[in-house]
């Protein structure tokens, strides 16, 4: 929301797209009070066909998609490393990586014929700095930095800006950081200077530090149990 209001602000029309239809109209609602034109599209993004459906209707009712934004939370099991299984890598595969792909290849025809427009791809900090506690969610998010990379490298000839957020922060309002606006208006600096190809919000070092320190607590020996 904090991008919809930031983008909705500078005279974009916004459509959401979410599972729950009661929770996007309501959100609606909320931008529609600050005078910003939405609409919301209801699919679950796992569901490519339902994903690429909802595009296709917002760009039907709203206009050509000019900006996509694209950022799931990781939902279903959270794996440690060694209990990583095919299973629950690909749950986030399908989430972050698939998903991107169906919503990537859904635009991207039009903004090609228009020579211009905008991917906005949202991952976490393990896609940067490995964390053994975020496995398979690192190991989707990693996938999905690299190809927004690899996509900014193909397409920035023909006029369309792809760039990767990382997120490293949690999200909290009223952080000078970390607000939800506050990252929102980084996102759309991010699309209109369209000068680099990745934003980190949030401290790096400090979650490799924590990454460190929970390695450390594990490595520790277990006190003798009590007498």
């Amino acid at each position: 929301m904090g991008v919809a209001r930031v983008f909705g602000g500078h005279g974009f029309r916004v459509a959401l797209i979410a599972r729950s239809q009661d929770r996007l109209e309501k959100l609606v609602g909320e931008l529609g009070e600050r005078g910003i034109t939405a609409a919301a599209f209801s699919a679950d993004i796992r569901d490519r066909d339902a994903l690429t459906a909802a595009l296709t209707s917002a760009g039907e009712v709203l206009g050509p998609v000019d900006v996509l934004e694209y950022s799931p939370s990781p939902t279903g099991p959270i794996t440690p490393a060694a209990q990583t299984t095919a299973a629950s890598a690909a749950a986030q595969f399908e989430l972050h990586v698939l998903g991107a792909v169906a919503a990537v290849q859904t635009v991207l025809p039009g903004m090609l014929a228009r020579g211009e427009g905008t991917v906005l791809l949202t991952t976490g900090v393990s896609s940067t700095v490995p964390a053994p506690f975020l496995a398979n969610v690192g190991l989707a998010m990693a996938g999905l930095r690299n190809w927004a990379h690899t996509l900014h490298a193909d397409l920035r000839p023909r006029g369309i800006h792809v760039a990767t957020v990382t997120i490293a922060s949690g999200i909290t309002p009223g952080d000078p950081v970390a607000d939800p606006d506050v990252i929102g208006a980084r996102y759309y600096d991010l699309h209109r200077r369209q000068n680099r190809a990745e934003e980190v919000i949030g401290d790096l070092d400090a979650f490799r530090d924590l990454v460190a320190e929970r390695i450390a607590g594990q490595d520790r020996p277990a006190p003798p149990a009590s007498q």
